[in-house]
This record gives C-alpha cells, sequence and structure tokens, in this order.
C-alpha cells in the first residue's frame, strides 16, 4: 500500500490542471480521494494527521492518492491560510477534479442555523459536488449535519450538554460497511448537536449503528454516490477527547462559555479522571491560579485507543467498497448510475 498527498495546483496553472487521469487509467487497486478539512485553525494539522494515518492504516493492498482541499470563505488567520495554500486547493478546484470519494470534516459551530454560517453556500456547492461526482462520500460531524439540512431540511437540534466521550454503539443493520465489527463497536464522540434519528428514517435515511446514549452514529444513503454519515469521530487519536475538554475548560475559564463542561464519558482511566477532577475544582474555586498551573499533562498523555479496531475496520470496508464499485463500471456507465444500479 501507497499513500500519496497531492498538493494544488501551482499558481496560474490552467483549471483543469489537478486533474487526476480519467477512469480506467489506473488500475481499480488505486483511489483517488478527496479531504475538505474544514477544522479550525488550531485543529487543521491533527484533523489532517488523523485522516491521513487512519485512511494510510486501513487501506491494505490498495494505493491511495489523497488531494487536499479547504473552503475560502471558512474564516482563517493568515497565517494559517497561507501555510495551507503550500498544501491545500481551493474548493472550486473540485470541478476540475476525478476523485473516487470524498472525505468532509467537520468544523467548529458558531450560528445556530448551519445556513448563517459565512462558508455555508460554498460548503453546499461541496457536498453537491460529492453527490453527484463521487462513488461515494463520507461527511464527518457537522458536515453530516450541513448534508441533511441541505438535502432535505433536517435541522440539527442543539443538546442540554456537549455529547463527548467514548460510546458503545449497537449494529442495527446488516450492511457491507459493518462487516467483521460484530454487533457493537466503540466510536468518540465529539458535539454540541444531534440529528432525530426518527426525522432520518422518514426521510430515506439508513440507520448503520446507534445507542440510547448518543443516538444515530453511522446512517447512510444510496443516490448516484454512495452517501456515509458520520455524527462520531473514528479518526481521533487517543488524546483527542483530552485536548478538547482542557480547551473546553479553558473557555469556561476565560468566561466564554457559561457551564463547565463535562469530563469525556467511559474515557479518562481512573488515575487521570480523577487529577482532571481535581483541576476542575480548583479551576473553579480559583480561575486564574488554574489557569496558570496548566491542565494535568498526564491527562494529555493517554496511548490507548479501544476504537481503533473499528475505526480501521469502518474505512477499510469503505475503501473497498469504492475500489470495488470503481472495478464494476466504466466511465460511461457511471455517469448514469445510481448507487446499486
Amino acid at each position: 500500500m501507497t499513500l500519496t498527498i497531492e498538493g494544488p495546483a501551482p499558481l496560474g496553472a490552467p483549471p483543469n490542471s489537478r486533474r487526476s487521469p480519467a477512469y480506467g487509467e489506473r488500475g481499480a487497486r488505486t483511489i483517488e480521494i478527496g479531504l475538505v478539512n474544514n477544522m479550525p485553525d488550531a485543529a487543521v494539522a491533527a484533523t489532517r494527521r488523523q485522516f491521513v494515518r487512519l485512511i494510510e492504516d486501513a487501506s491494505d493492498e490498495l494505493d491511495v492518492r489523497l488531494s487536499l482541499f479547504a473552503l475560502d470563505t471558512l474564516p482563517r488567520d493568515d497565517a494559517t491560510r497561507r501555510a495551507m495554500a503550500e498544501e491545500y486547493a481551493p474548493a472550486s478546484a473540485l470541478e476540475g477534479a476525478r476523485l473516487d470519494a470524498l472525505v468532509v470534516t467537520g468544523a467548529e459551530p458558531h450560528a445556530a442555523d448551519l445556513r448563517d454560517e459565512p462558508y455555508w453556500e460554498e460548503l453546499g456547492f461541496v457536498l453537491d459536488w460529492a453527490a453527484e461526482n463521487t462513488i461515494s462520500s463520507l461527511f464527518s460531524c457537522l458536515a453530516a449535519h450541513a448534508s441533511v439540512l441541505r438535502s432535505d431540511g433536517l435541522r440539527r437540534r442543539p443538546l442540554a450538554n456537549k455529547r463527548a466521550g467514548v460510546f458503545t454503539v449497537d449494529v442495527v443493520a446488516d450492511n457491507a460497511l459493518l462487516a467483521g465489527l460484530g454487533p457493537r463497536y466503540l466510536v468518540p464522540h465529539s458535539r454540541w448537536n444531534d440529528l432525530d434519528e426518527a426525522k432520518l428514517v422518514e426521510k430515506g435515511y439508513h440507520i448503520l449503528s446507534r445507542s440510547s446514549q448518543c443516538g444515530a452514529d453511522l446512517f447512510i444513503r444510496k443516490t448516484r454516490s454512495l452517501l456515509v454519515y458520520l455524527q462520531g469521530h473514528p479518526e481521533y487519536e487517543a488524546d483527542s477527547l483530552a485536548r478538547e475538554h482542557r480547551r473546553d475548560l479553558m473557555r469556561f475559564l476565560r468566561g466564554e462559555q457559561t457551564t463547565p463542561p463535562n469530563p469525556p464519558f467511559n474515557y479518562y482511566p481512573p488515575e487521570a479522571a480523577a487529577m482532571v477532577a481535581n483541576f476542575a475544582l480548583r479551576a473553579m474555586a480559583a480561575p486564574e491560579s488554574a489557569l496558570a498551573a496548566g491542565f494535568p499533562v498526564s491527562a494529555l498523555a493517554l496511548s490507548a485507543e479501544p476504537w481503533r479496531f473499528a475505526a480501521l475496520r469502518l474505512v477499510n470496508n469503505w475503501l473497498g467498497m469504492v475500489a470495488r464499485r470503481k472495478a464494476a463500471r466504466s466511465a460511461a456507465t457511471f455517469a448514469v448510475a445510481r448507487w446499486g444500479g
């Protein structure tokens, strides 16, 4: 297996200069994937690393060529925008890309209604393009919420508290994406909003995994493309939830959040959980001294990823489905065929 990350076209290059060879010019063992990274500045590098690591480790004998894309309208500081320009093409470059699959990450929400986010129209273009031009696309967290809203007008609903932790989800459908996972598996979640399962089913979405604690985890819709929606974060590394918890706690101490965050569910080992709880108590009693003391270092040094097997199996299954579909059709038939057609 090899994973190659392709950079953006040189400045002034023609619009189709990033276009990959036409379908059939490479074997079906080579998959062209795009990653649209919408995470905030502080998380851009980590999110890129997480998805690259997961796709690379799950790809087995496949050769994966990964192209990076970014939204121009997503607010960023100048330094981050300059750094990303060296590796990321603008989302508009998707028009000239020949990708087999696309991954669209979540983003940090700011507006109560996603349609009020400054990048809504550009993200909508990405979602529409993915549905019409890929074999399959994977929408993560906020991107999943945005796609459902854009396609069917289903609005996400705010949660009373952030849903963060490692949850056991039940497999509730027989689908190749979940082959080898058994009746249940672990997956991290980290979000402030949720989608109504019953309304998703009414609109034709097929729930594949869920739990009473975190709701719908994984669901799909088959159209021209197989659209895969994740409310969880199988790409997360061992310390991802701890770093988010520290960030949210610091925001509370600075007065940027009105309530202190709960520790991630089913995540910290007992010793780390006790230290984090003690820090939180001291922080709320004396915010300035707590900020100076810092979050317990040991809580950020976690190495266990109990959800890793399931994450690798899920992405391996997804990549395999894309490769098989690519091998089974020609460019001409794909132009008119729906997924499963």
